[in-house]
């Protein structure tokens, strides 16, 4: 197999998964992260990195986001959205979290494939992302690539999208945006 054919795979997967992701329930998670507070983010392994990405990417927009677990990691309140990301939704970690962010009042989104997991009974807002996960439930878009893949692919660019959406939502002049990009480099 060459380059493109695989990249081609990819990029098909990628466009069929976006495609199949509910707009009301972005518009759901973006009204959400506009009435927060702060946005923290919680997840493991792949998932975590593209979550780490996502809050970077909102940060360049003025919202105040948090790293779950960071050193500067400030206490959660009912102001506050937690976002998690899970495929499986049975993260224990996440789901961990999950739950002591509502016994806070915090508000609680999860991103992931499975609606029917331990995470349907915290969360406020979820957001399916209909990918294969490592529970191969029925209706999940198959991947040639190995693993959660292109659940992780599709959780950064749904960020991305969520960061687009919200700039001309906010008619943000993109120039400005650098005021709040890193400036230690």
């Amino acid at each position: 197999m060459n380059f493109t054919e695989t990249e081609q795979k990819i990029i098909n997967e990628l466009s069929k998964t976006l495609d199949s992701i509910d707009p009301e329930e972005i518009k759901a998670l973006i009204e959400q992260i506009k009435k927060a507070d702060r946005v923290f983010f919680v997840g493991v392994g792949r998932v975590l990195l593209s979550l780490k990405s996502i809050a970077k990417r909102l940060a360049h927009l003025g919202i105040d986001t948090v790293i779950v677990g960071e050193i500067t990691e400030p206490a959660i309140t009912e102001n506050d959205l937690l976002i998690v990301g899970s495929g499986s939704g049975e993260s224990a970690f996440p789901l961990a979290i999950a739950k002591k962010a509502k016994s806070f009042d915090a508000t609680v989104a999860h991103i992931g494939s499975n609606p029917n997991s331990s995470m349907q009974d915290i969360t406020d807002y979820f957001i399916r992302i209909p990918v294969q996960t490592k529970l191969n439930l029925p209706n999940e878009i198959a991947s040639v690539q190995p693993m959660t893949s292109l659940f992780e692919q599709s959780l950064l660019l749904l960020g991305d999208t969520i960061a687009l959406i919200l700039i001309e939502d906010e008619k943000i002049d993109m120039s400005q945006l650098w005021e709040y990009h890193a400036n230690l480099e």
